[in-house]
């Protein structure tokens, strides 16, 4: 809502609904990763049959097909499940329920399952805008694509896999390099048949353990896309067919390239050079599933089951997933509430801090609006769910979150065009080695040419400067959700801390948005109390949110209500009836002077609150004034802190509403806002944030309303608040989701932290090879006789790599400055 007050004693005009405190509102979300085709089937077999699995008969948990011969089963409730693995069995007796409710539940049986639920997709952290419904790896850099939303489930094929090729084939690994370094010494065999055992132990290393290197380099070659598996597959590759040669058919090389007998081998390179990649991998795939822990914290919020109430009154425990639009819902104290919707009966209060940020409980009755994953703490409720799946706050939370980790950020663009031409490069540099040494190199020249140029191509690999910015920014989207700011892309976060200039809403930005009593002024013959009281008593029969808050102020204070009658609405001048078989009038100067009542004694007492940001409307009995009431949008606890922290920032902040001018200037004297737009419609903001921009100034927009989205869309970061409208966020490249001006301070801080991390990654990277290819390429043997062997430049590279990743990884512990 960002509707304003009325100005100047406009009495009631209309008014967009208030906004419900709790900010509950369809937010995008992640979908459950159940799904129909997941689920066992019920095709009406009887008991007896229940045993046997039916043709088509799937595992309950992954939904694979399973053999009548599986030994993994497990029954419950008069039939027998199959499984495909223990795993499957083992999270089916877990969390039984979970499964098998479809099996009784035909609405769910019926749900059609979506063809690419986010659950389902799977991205390349590198390059986002690849996508595919099943695992695989990424046709540009080769990394393995990883799900859209990370489960709760910690298990990562990739990593089980990689971890198991690493660790079968390390001790062949560690034999081939010791009988590298010391088999000459040790005498235990002579050197030709040691080129043989060598090339026997290497075999399954650099066939097996390797093979997904080659693979994912020859796709690269297909797909015309060089990356780093290029460069290892022709580093790894080229050594071990060298040496491959050299055993089998040594009588093919000069004499030149014998030494004790036998041809030199670097089986022990190509071996060593595979291992410590694959522990590279290992070590990266570790440290980037900790980029998604937000969204694991996030998922793991949500409770597993919900107490469902049927028609016939009896109530069973049921899946999140089975969960309908409409269901009655039992909350018992200290359960989580499963989805958003109402209260349809009890009282009780409700812990919302994990979406406000605010420690104290709020009070829920009938009719309240209650938010998924928040914690009933006292008393029981019932509520009906009006939002479900991926409609609901925290859903629309993780997929803003997932969906910001995947964005590209421009830094990242030039990162991948260069990365893309490096390869190239590296691969010319490698042939120049090979000849350089070969022609020019002492004896044996060729040999030092081919070591020489592998090294190249391994410390050369991109996969740093590949990692350098996505890294980054998948913690930083990650560590902004925990402190209440979602991005909604990459580019948000690099642009944010450009900002300059802040124009901000007032109605629910920097005020809370809802109508609030502020006082009643009465005449002689009138009290305070009796002003309110018979005020509260007409408003009874209007829904505006003035006479909400002149209602809800008057029961508040204990004051006993008459029933209206005879009630009529003005439009925008407001209201009359009789209460209490008294006459009344409430409104503005225009319905006052209809009614031929005088205003004239209340009005210093009218101007004074006027000024001070208030709306006035004048209470007539029996044709006589009777005094006046004042109703506020009181400003938000937080507003002046924020304020005060984003002006110490250096940001220029200007005030643009739709409230008439006095009551714009009064509430921007009050906060300290020097530049003030009163009276704003909605394409006046548009054209103030392009003004803004032809004079150079990089412009945020901060609201909370429909008539603030063109203004978001056109800014160059939209920010929308959190308890706002759904159009309002869907123009905004940030959320504030507890809607607390503080988090602007907040996400600009995270910005800039976030952009100087990205900078010192891609520095070191480039760094790193500029520094690396020279002296892999042997610069600098003729001045100190030093050459980088391939070992150490596999080394190297994985710990580049690592380094980066674990730079990244600051940011979740970096607090923000300025709160």
């Amino acid at each position: 809502m960002n509707s304003s007050l009325p100005s100047s004693g406009h009495g009631h005009p209309p008014h967009d609904a208030p906004k419900d405190a709790s900010g509950s509102r369809p937010h995008a979300h992640h979908e459950d990763h159940e799904h129909s085709a997941d689920l066992p089937k019920n095709d009406g077999a009887s008991s007896s049959d229940a045993s046997k699995p039916e043709a088509g008969e799937r595992d309950p948990v992954c939904g694979m097909a399973v053999a009548s011969q599986s030994p993994h089963r497990s029954s419950r409730e008069e039939r027998t499940y199959f499984f495909c693995s223990a795993g499957c069995k083992n999270k089916f007796d877990t969390q039984p329920l979970r499964y098998v409710h479809t099996a009784k539940d035909p609405m769910a049986q019926a749900a059609p399952t979506p063809a690419a639920a986010p659950g389902s997709v799977y991205t390349c952290p590198m390059h986002p805008e690849i996508r595919q419904d099943h695992p695989g790896t990424c046709p540009r850099c080769g990394m393995a694509l990883e799900p859209l939303l990370p489960d709760l489930d910690d298990d990562n094929p990739e990593l089980r896999d990689f971890s198991r090729r690493f660790w079968w084939t390390l001790p062949l690994t560690l034999v081939v390099l010791a009988l590298a370094m010391a088999g000459e010494r040790l005498h235990l065999m002579d050197m030709a048949t040691q080129s043989w055992v060598e090339l026997v132990l290497s075999l399954p290393i650099v066939l097996w353990a390797g093979w997904p290197f080659f693979s994912r380099g020859w796709q690269s070659v297909v797909h015309r896309s060089p990356n780093m598996w290029t460069l290892i597959g022709l580093g790894t590759g080229a050594a071990f067919l060298y040496s491959v040669v050299a055993t089998v058919a040594p009588q093919v090389f000069p004499a030149s390239f014998f030494s004790m007998g036998r041809v030199g081998v670097y089986f022990e390179a190509a071996a060593v050079i595979i291992s410590l990649t694959l522990l590279g991998q290992v070590l990266e795939l570790k440290a980037r599933s900790q980029t998604s822990a937000a969204i694991k914290s996030l998922l793991g919020l949500a409770p597993k089951t919900a107490r469902r109430i049927g028609a016939d009154g009896r109530e069973e425990d049921v899946p999140l997933s089975h969960v309908h639009v409409g269901d009655l819902l039992r909350i018992r104290p200290g359960e989580k509430v499963p989805v958003d919707g109402v209260v349809h009966e009890g009282s009780s209060a409700v812990d919302e801090s994990m979406l406000t940020g605010e420690p104290l409980p709020v009070s829920k009755r009938a009719g309240d609006k209650v938010i998924g994953a928040t914690l009933n703490t006292s008393g029981a409720l019932v509520m009906r769910s009006e939002r479900i799946g991926s409609d609901t706050v925290l859903s629309q939370i993780v997929q803003m979150v997932a969906q910001a980790q995947r964005s590209k950020a421009p830094m990242q663009r030039m990162a991948d065009l260069v990365a893309g031409y490096f390869v190239m490069v590296v691969v010319a540099i490698a042939l120049t080695t090979l000849f350089v040494w070969g022609f020019y190199g002492p004896q044996p020249a060729w040999v030092y040419g081919l070591i020489n140029a592998v090294a190249v191509l391994i410390i050369a690999c991109p996969c740093a400067l590949g990692l350098a910015t996505p890294m980054s920014i998948m913690v930083a989207t990650g560590r902004g959700a925990t402190q209440g700011v979602l991005f909604r892309d990459a580019a948000a976060i690099e642009n944010l801390r450009k900002v300059d200039t802040l124009v901000i809403d007032k109605t629910g930005t920097l005020t809370q948005g809802r109508p609030a009593f502020d006082r009643a002024v009465a005449v002689a013959g009138f009290t305070d109390q009796e002003v309110l009281r018979l005020a509260a008593s007409l408003d009874q029969g209007s829904e505006h949110p003035l006479a909400d808050a002149i209602v809800q102020a008057a029961r508040a204070q204990g004051l006993q209500l008459a029933k209206p009658q005879g009630f009529e609405s003005g439009t925008g001048i407001g209201v009359r009836g009789k209460v209490e078989q008294r006459q009344l009038a409430l409104g503005n100067t225009v319905l006052m002077q209809q009614a031929g009542v005088s205003v004239d004694p209340l009005v210093p007492q009218a101007e004074a609150l006027r000024s001070e940001g208030a709306s006035v409307m004048y209470l007539a009995v029996d044709g006589q004034l009777a005094g006046l009431l004042a109703v506020s949008d009181p400003v938000k606890d937080s507003t002046p802190e924020a304020l005060a922290a984003l002006k110490a920032a250096g940001l220029r902040v200007i005030m643009a509403t739709g409230d008439g001018h006095t009551t714009a200037k009064a509430v921007g004297a009050r906060l300290g806002i020097d530049e003030v737009h009163g009276e704003v419609k909605p394409a006046d903001k548009l054209q103030l944030i392009e003004r803004l921009q032809k004079e150079g100034r990089v412009v945020a927009m901060a609201g909370d309303g429909i008539n603030d989205a063109p203004a978001l869309a056109k800014a160059d970061v939209g920010i929308a608040m959190g308890t706002g409208t759904d159009v309002a966020m869907n123009s905004a490249q940030v959320t504030l989701v507890k809607g607390d001006l503080r988090g602007i301070a907040v996400a600009r801080t995270l910005s800039v932290d976030t952009v100087r991390n990205m900078k010192q990654n891609l520095v070191f990277a480039f760094l790193y090879n500029a520094l690396g290819i020279p002296v892999a390429a042997g610069v600098l043997y003729p001045f100190t006789g030093w050459l980088l062997s391939p070992l150490i430049a596999a080394l190297a590279m994985s710990l580049s790599s690592a380094s980066v990743v674990g730079n990244a990884l600051r940011l979740r512990g970096a607090g923000p400055r300025g709160q």
